[in-house]
């Protein structure tokens, strides 16, 4: 096969349809296929693991945060949008209990932990991360940013899903500044972080799942954008297809499968069941597919302008030109086919697996 020889894949501790279908083993049963091995980004070393961040890998396929994907590509990396995914994920303002806030209109004049620019725009994820949620919270209480005052803290950029998974040393940003007293308030997100609140004793002041606009809680993970080398998509485009046909294929299977997704997302999460039961609530794995709807882009568009104000972008993002919309309409078909197909006996092979993907 010309100029691909390995696949890669990388995604972030977080739900993702590409990450259930890596566990089960369905990329690596897909891409041995074409003859091609799956190769697990954080797991080659840090020559490599820098990647998730640049996506200047040929043959990575990337389900992760926006901001290194929309940073990237800001800063010419040759990638193409192939899905977007929206998965609640506790996103909150802690605060420490009996300080007095209780609500988002209380941040006014509170001391906000704000993570430390990273030595790239990309890897400043954090940063962005608790400005934007920062923001929706304020904008719940009728504030701004300017109503409250942030305060600089340290933190951690690595992707953590690959050979240092299993490791607790991980602290988010702020909840030990937090519990020591020096901030009023931390954005935090996901299953380790609400461990770690309930490991400080911290309290959810504004819970930002609860709003009805999805709008107010735009953030690195809502909407996660997969990203793929352009070159891949050009050159081989059957291989992005079936990519995409086993995340489908895995998307449908969690809608049946709660109790193991969860055991895989602590694994994931490094976090606890109850952490994973806290952070990933109600019905969100009936919703792991991932699509290019017009909510979806709308809502990465306004997360884009965000990060633009901001200085997380070299230049704007073009989205109407970095989206491959075919590949994501291929793989639903294929999904779609193999399920008609299974529903009929085979003349020589009776009746097709449930769960078969041609």
């Amino acid at each position: 096969m010309s100029s691909i020889d390995k696949i890669w894949y990388t995604r972030c501790p977080v739900p993702t349809a590409s990450g259930l279908a890596h566990n089960q083993g369905w990329l690596a049963e897909e891409f041995r296929a074409a003859g091609l091995d799956v190769g697990i980004l954080q797991d080659a070393g840090p020559e490599l693991a820098g990647h998730h961040f640049d996506h200047r890998l040929l043959g990575l396929f990337r389900e992760g945060g926006n901001v290194p994907a929309l940073a990237a590509r800001s800063a010419g990396a040759p990638t193409r949008l192939i899905g977007l995914t929206w998965i609640e994920e506790w996103q909150s303002i802690l605060v420490r209990a009996g300080s007095g806030i209780g609500g988002a209109a209380d941040l006014a004049g509170a001391r906000v932990a704000l993570p430390a620019w990273a030595e790239t725009r990309a890897k400043s994820f954090p940063r962005a991360m608790a400005l934007h949620g920062i923001k929706g919270a304020l904008s719940q209480g009728g504030l701004t940013l300017d109503d409250v005052t942030f305060v600089e803290v340290a933190a951690q950029s690595r992707p953590s899903v690959g050979r240092d998974a299993g490791s607790r040393a991980f602290s988010w940003p702020g909840i030990a500044e937090l519990a020591r007293g020096e901030v009023d308030a931390v954005y935090a997100k996901g299953a380790r972080a609400a461990e770690q609140a309930r490991e400080i004793g911290a309290v959810v002041a504004v819970d930002l799942d609860a709003h009805s606009d999805r709008r107010t809680r735009v953030n690195n993970g809502t909407p996660r954008p997969i990203t793929v080398h352009e070159r891949l998509l050009d050159e081989h485009p059957e291989l992005v297809v079936g990519f995409l046909a086993q995340t489908l294929r895995a998307a449908d299977w969690a809608r049946g499968n709660l109790e193991r997704v969860r055991e895989i997302l602590a694994g994931e999460t490094r976090s606890g069941p109850d952490a994973v039961a806290t952070a990933y609530r109600g019905d969100f794995h009936h919703s792991l597919h991932p699509d290019l709807s017009p909510e979806r882009l709308d809502l990465l568009h306004v997360q884009k302008d965000f990060l633009l104000v901001h200085g997380f972008l070299d230049a704007d993002v073009d989205l109407d030109a970095w989206i491959a919309r075919e590949p994501l309409e291929l793989a639903r078909r294929r999904l779609d086919a193999a399920a008609a197909r299974s529903d009929r006996p085979h003349p020589e092979h009776g009746v097709a697996p449930a769960g078969a993907v041609a």
